[in-house]
């Protein structure tokens, strides 16, 4: 049956640079909420000066993104990515408005209350994060490597998005009364409008797209039942004559694609404990203070969002493109290099070093991050290239988790961190 597919090429290519955009868009609604919390992180170091917002909101955010990511993956197989992926972009909607109530509701002002009340909104992102990044790629981890990259793209994009729409913000409104508080409520807004038009794009456009729905037909006829409900969505009914054989849906283990992936998981493990030790804790509490003062934090975190854009879109490059297995673990392995360069430039350097280091890690992030994504479910069935998809999320969190929880060994030895 999987025959039948293999020589569909027109289908195969309608609609591809459509669904590249539309998993862009999707790419920046999955990180927009969060990446605008990082980036409006002074307002809250204003409003919360003695509770380490940076630190703590993603010490916070990362437990419940793990936890959920492991229930969510060990049971993928029975769980409708369709309404998976919608239960999370509704849910970051609810979450990105809440805030804007929360801080309404307490006319922005600080105390354990609200900062609870924030800390449980920031849970809730966790939940969020988990749902919808396994079951996006996981579903993506079917089709080919181009709309993969693009959702990775675009969830760099919503970084690269929110540092320029800060600095953007804290220019128009720095001089005005309460210019923070402004600042940081647009936003807001603007993440609760594109969190919305993600929904609203899943829910109707991109089922119909003749390059998704090629792809999820093919993991239909290899035994996926993950599909069903997008497929029903682009009006594709009695999928389940596709499935009657079966040696179709026969598929390997978890534990077994995990053993013959081990290395491209621990990798990415590695790849965002590196980074989260650094990012963004890091940039804004231990960098010391230099001539662009309120704004130096912000420029690295700028610097550091552009640079991992570009990184994610340089696997395009052919000739860029890491394929060997152990290249990927020797590149990864030296991004450790950075962790000793960033406290000596701390220490003794001026901030042109320090905006040059974190400007590779940007870089080495992303483009490490794609190469890993884009070449790990090559050859699989559909079944198992979702099940794969979601193994590699559990240790990306796994790793931003780890991440952030080292990143508090900074404060050691530091006067007044706690």
């Amino acid at each position: 049956m999987a025959d039948i597919y293999e020589h569909q090429a027109p289908e195969k290519l309608q609609g591809k640079y459509q669904a590249m955009v539309v998993y862009c868009i999707l790419g920046i609604g999955s990180l927009v909420s969060w990446n605008s919390m990082l980036s409006i992180a002074d307002y809250y170091y204003q409003v919360f000066p003695d509770y380490h917002p940076s630190r703590v909101l993603t010490l916070v955010y990362q437990p419940f993104a793990l936890g959920t990511i492991v229930i969510l993956a060990y049971h993928e197989s029975k769980i409708s990515t369709r309404k998976r992926n919608l239960i999370g972009y509704i849910l970051y909607t609810i979450s990105t408005f809440s805030l804007i109530v929360l801080d309404s509701a307490t006319k922005g002002r600080g105390g354990i209350g609200p900062y609870i009340g924030l800390c449980a909104v920031v849970a809730s992102f966790g939940l969020a994060d988990a749902t919808v990044q396994g079951g996006m790629i996981g579903d993506l981890s079917l089709m080919c490597p181009e709309l993969v990259q693009s959702f990775m793209g675009g969830l760099a994009v919503a970084g690269a998005l929110t540092s320029a729409l800060r600095l953007i913000t804290k220019a128009a409104f720095e001089k005005t009364n309460n210019g923070l508080r402004k600042g940081a409520m647009m936003f807001l807004a603007i993440s609760t409008f594109i969190d919305l038009l993600c929904v609203m794009l899943y829910t109707y456009v991109l089922p119909k797209l003749p390059i998704v729905k090629y792809y999820r037909r093919k993991a239909a006829s290899e035994g996926s039942k993950t599909v069903s409900a997008d497929l029903a969505a682009a009006g594709i009914q009695n999928q389940s004559g596709l499935t009657d054989d079966d040696s179709k849906n026969q598929r390997l283990s978890k534990k077994e694609l995990l053993i013959q992936n081990i290395d491209y998981a621990v990798n990415l493990f590695l790849i965002y404990v590196c980074t989260l030790s650094i990012f963004p804790g890091f940039l804004y509490e231990n960098t010391g203070h230099h001539g662009l003062g309120a704004w130096y934090a912000l420029v690295l975190v700028a610097m550091y969002n552009f640079w991992d854009l570009v990184g994610r879109y340089t696997p395009l490059v052919k000739w860029l493109k890491i394929e060997n297995r152990k290249l990927i673990t020797s590149a990864v392995l030296s991004r450790y290099l950075l962790i000793p360069a960033f406290y000596f430039t701390a220490k003794y350097g001026d901030q042109g070093w320090m905006i040059m280091l974190v400007s590779a890690l940007g870089l080495t992030n992303g483009h490490l991050t794609v190469c890993i994504m884009t070449i790990a479910p090559k050859g699989y069935k559909g079944p198992e290239q979702n099940a794969l998809g979601n193994l590699l999320v559990i240790f990306l969190l796994g790793g931003i988790f780890a991440g952030v929880a080292l990143d508090w060994l900074w404060l050691i030895g530091k006067k007044n961190a706690f």
